[in-house]
């Protein structure tokens, strides 16, 4: 068992320095979360910026010792009613959340868009989550979508594991940042939903994802900014 953790609160830490890497950068904010095989959940502490993560910044939610971040409930709330949910992230990428400050609506425009071809969520008070009702209500604005766009606040993407939500999380915010460049050349013109919809099982399936995340493995060792020693 042990060792399973051990692997997961790794797991956990590549992903916030990932997404770090990817957008998601902001002081000390943003943190994510996975849920274990036995229920589990395990999140980044409070007070660690995303890029200096390590596996020991990992906690459980359950540790009476640990600091945790005041929207951890952001977390719970989704696992609580999300049994498909394997890992959460929640941070404030800035076209994402640009895009969450405003009535449009994310296109799919490109290939990244197309993973959010069956809709993207929208929760509409911009406050901070704090308590267990606000988090319900989050979850419940998330529905079973890979993401909730929070009004002039940032976003919350889940997974089915820790590969797939960083995969997501990350690609929505290119799908956004792709969005607002394509507005400045003039009138948009995006896939039709349909063709959307039957490429996405195409360009997203579970062998990509595992090519992806060992990419950003060895992108961040590269640049030095890896946990160390082989990628769990």
């Amino acid at each position: 068992m042990a060792a399973v953790v051990q692997s997961l609160q790794a797991q956990v830490a590549w992903a916030c320095r990932i997404l770090a890497a990817e957008g998601y950068a902001d002081l000390t904010l943003g943190h994510v979360s996975a849920r274990g095989a036995d229920g589990s959940i395990w999140i980044k502490r409070k007070g660690v910026a995303l890029d200096e993560v390590e596996a020991e910044d990992v906690v459980s939610v359950e540790d009476t010792d640990a600091v945790l971040h005041l929207e951890t409930v952001l977390h719970t709330g989704v696992y609580r009613v999300r049994a498909d949910v394997g890992a959460v992230v929640h941070g404030h990428p800035p076209y994402a959340t640009a895009l969450g400050a405003t009535s449009a609506d994310l296109l799919p425009l490109t290939h990244d868009g197309i993973l959010f071809a069956d809709g993207i969520s929208r929760f509409g008070e911009p406050d901070l989550i704090v308590d267990d009702d606000q988090g319900e209500a989050v979850a419940a604005a998330l529905g079973a979508t890979r993401a909730v766009m929070m009004a002039n606040h940032g976003v919350l993407v889940v997974g089915k594991d820790v590969p797939w939500a960083v995969l997501t999380a990350a690609t929505l915010e290119r799908a956004a940042r792709l969005q607002s460049i394509a507005h400045t050349f003039g009138e948009l013109q995006p896939i039709d939903t349909q063709l959307a919809c039957e490429l996405q099982p195409v360009k997203y399936r579970d062998e990509f994802v595992a090519e992806y995340w060992e990419a950003w493995q060895r992108q961040l060792d590269r640049a030095g900014g890896g946990l160390g020693g082989d990628p769990d």
